[in-house]
């Protein structure tokens, strides 16, 4: 009688000991990083693979895990049961429930479990083999308990078959925002993160160089006159026009100028400067940044004319302002003197030029002003939102963000004092 108490108490650690297991092995498989498994299947980890393999078929997965774990758990209760009947009376039901549950609870779920969110790499790659056979045999009743779990589900009109799996775009997206490290490197690797996935929601008139702010050249001008312009000039790359701004012939490269004249085919007053232009490239302004940076790489050229849909010329788009728009602002010995457009005060609120895009802002200063399809800049988000032109001095307050007009010309704005809410609290 003893022996068989003790081989029943042995056997209730045993299979709480099974219980841990399948509680733990459910935790790493569901929790291990999905990015880092597949990296090391790429480099021919086989244990990666298999669970991989495994992950593929999550129902079944943790249908097995789900079944086994039951099965040790009521076993272990009921041999427990059974042994405390036999040593106190009826009083070992009452004795069981308590001491399982503790024990299960404890040994069974909280520790495993714990130890596998903090390991769960690891403990994935060691358990897949296992488990890997676990489900093989309990498929057959893991398929069955499916089959019925969907014909109730379907008696109650869900139908789990056509439930949607969500947008690998937004998981990615949380991934990037739950990316943690030192502040100031963290915040920047963010922001380019995200502007990566914008690249196919922004257009290139969100980001192009405004026709005012582009330097152009009037082709009737002589030769001598053009060529100081472009010497003067920090671009490359200039747009010619004839007789009507909006009218572009061409767009001159300073290079090949300079090899012309290398060359001696020509002096500063017979240069035939229109002939040495190349066709101008026009794109519509509601190209996205994605479909442009793809165009750029397949004509292999770095600047483009952005026309609106009548064909009136709007501003240019270049390669570096792309790329700028990922990684930040981008400044070279060859570069003229860039004005951000921001100036932080000592009073902890910042001073904005009215053109400055709001997706500046959002990224350097972690802000969340809403970046709509009717507007891109400081000066467009007051316009829109206030409906109406504001005199300088008047005050408004959207978004948790205070903006005080300082500077307006004509019906433009030009000069934002923008408080954050965080500056905005301190000072309540």
């Amino acid at each position: 009688m003893e022996i068989g108490l003790l081989l029943s108490a042995l056997a209730v650690l045993v299979l709480l000991a099974l219980s841990g297991f399948f509680s733990g092995s459910e935790t790493a498989l569901t929790a291990a990083s999905q990015a880092r498994m597949h990296t090391l299947e790429k480099e021919g980890n086989r244990r990666a693979a298999l669970v991989n393999k495994i992950r593929e078929r999550k129902e079944r997965m943790i249908g097995a895990l789900l079944l086994g774990n039951n099965l040790v758990n009521i076993l272990a209760t009921a041999l427990s049961t059974s042994v405390l009947i036999a040593l106190v009376g009826d009083a070992g039901v009452f004795y069981a429930t308590i001491a399982m549950t503790l024990l299960v609870l404890i040994f069974s779920e909280v520790l495993p479990k714990t130890y596998a969110l903090h390991a769960a790499d690891r403990m994935a790659m060691a358990i897949a083999p296992v488990m890997n056979i676990v489900i093989r045999l309990f498929s057959p009743v893991t398929e069955m308990v499916s089959l019925i779990v969907r014909a109730v589900l379907k008696l109650f009109g869900v139908d789990i078959s056509v439930v949607a799996v969500g947008s690998n775009v937004e998981e990615l997206r949380g991934v990037i925002e739950m990316h943690q490290g030192p502040e100031e490197e963290v915040q920047e690797q963010r922001a380019m993160l995200r502007s990566i996935l914008d690249l196919a929601d922004v257009y290139v008139e969100e980001v192009m160089i405004h026709r005012k702010n582009v330097m152009m050249l009037d082709i009737s001008q002589p030769p001598a006159v053009l060529l100081d312009a472009m010497l003067a000039s920090p671009y490359t790359r200039l747009p010619l026009w004839k007789d009507d701004p909006d009218n572009i012939v061409g767009v001159v490269h300073v290079k090949t100028l300079f090899k012309e004249m290398q060359a001696g085919k020509g002096t500063p007053e017979t240069l035939d400067i229109c002939a040495l232009a190349s066709e101008p490239w026009f794109v519509p302004e509601t190209t996205t940044l994605y479909d442009q940076l793809q165009a750029f790489r397949e004509r292999r050229e770095h600047f483009a004319l952005v026309v609106d849909e009548y064909g009136a010329f709007m501003g240019v788009v270049t390669l570096e302002d792309i790329v700028e728009e990922i990684i930040g602002e981008i400044e070279d010995e060859h570069d003229v003197e860039r004005v951000a457009g921001v100036r932080c005060q000592t009073d902890g609120t910042y001073l904005v030029e009215g053109q400055v895009p709001i997706r500046d802002l959002n990224r350097a200063f972690e802000w969340n002003l809403p970046d709509d399809e009717d507007y891109s800049t400081l000066a467009g988000l007051i316009l829109h939102e206030s409906q109406m032109v504001p005199d300088a001095g008047q005050s408004f307050t959207f978004f948790g963000f205070r903006f005080d007009v300082v500077k307006r010309q004509r019906n433009q704005i030009t000069l934002v004092r923008v408080i954050a809410p965080e500056k905005i609290e301190q000072d309540d």
